[in-house]
């Protein structure tokens, strides 16, 4: 198989565990890009996030940000692909964080916002490079257009809101975890799965000829989408058994193992 479209996930897949992108892995996706192979970024972070990371490896294509509700243009910024959190899940879901007290936090016009100035907010701030702002009133912010919204907590309090959130809002909201500790919740068509295809039209090719390389449960649409599915050796276990190929850790180039095994046929 020729493949002509590479969608990679950021964090614990192209970046290490330092959050650089080595330059093994830089030299790889060079290469790639050389032999004429469409290389896109696929990540829950929010495009001023994934633009920081994609200029690092010289991209100049649409990048997928959002968990896949946002495709945009680098250069331009010209939005190809846009789903929004429907404003009546999105108030339903607001009202539930507020009920029992939940981190949450709004992506509106990519900006970061956050109701108060917390541990949470400023990890997460750190993490992804970007800045955030203070709005204590939800309700200004609510029925404006929203990427996705985020509850930040600790793993098994949100597996404990995840059941009962999936039962309230599933039908109307496609719902993830991106890590252990951050629920994320998108428009239904607005996961890497649905990005992917639309990339892949929007280039000209088949979703046969696409490779999609993840670790995270988020990542899993995308991953069975892909001609190619690829966990990442450090990949959560559920990701690793749907994959059609599992390579090596973020932390030993598993991204530019892929690249060479599967773009270049090298052993």
């Amino acid at each position: 198989m020729s493949y002509k479209l590479i969608a990679i996930d950021v964090d614990d897949t192209l970046l290490n565990d330092d959050i650089i992108v080595t330059e093994a892995t830089k030299t790889a996706l060079k290469r790639a890009i050389e032999a004429g192979v469409t290389v896109t970024l696929a990540t829950g972070r929010m495009f001023a996030s994934a633009q920081k990371i994609a200029k690092q490896i010289e991209l100049n294509v649409p990048i997928i940000t959002y968990q896949g509700a946002l495709v945009k243009t680098l250069l331009d910024g010209k939005v190809l692909y846009e789903r929004n959190v429907p404003a009546d899940a999105a108030r339903k879901l607001l009202a539930y964080a507020k009920e029992h007290n939940l981190h949450l936090q709004l992506y509106v016009d990519d900006v970061l916002y956050g109701t108060e100035d917390n541990a949470r907010i400023q990890a997460y701030s750190k993490l992804s490079n970007i800045p955030y702002k203070i709005e204590p009133n939800f309700e200004l912010l609510i029925d404006k257009p929203n990427h996705k919204m985020l509850i930040i907590d600790e793993p098994e309090v949100l597996d404990h809101h995840l059941v009962i959130l999936q039962r309230m809002l599933g039908d109307q909201l496609h719902i993830t975890k991106s890590k252990a500790h951050y629920l994320e919740f998108m428009h239904k068509e607005g996961t890497k799965g649905h990005a992917l295809q639309f990339m892949a039209e929007h280039i000209g090719c088949t979703i046969e000829e696409t490779i999609a390389i993840g670790d995270a449960w988020n990542d899993r649409e995308m991953v069975q989408a892909a001609g190619l599915g690829v966990a990442m050796g450090n990949a959560v276990p559920q990701l690793k058994e749907l994959a059609d190929y599992i390579t090596l850790s973020n932390n030993e180039d598993g991204v530019a193992h892929v690249i060479e095994k599967f773009v270049f046929q090298e052993k």
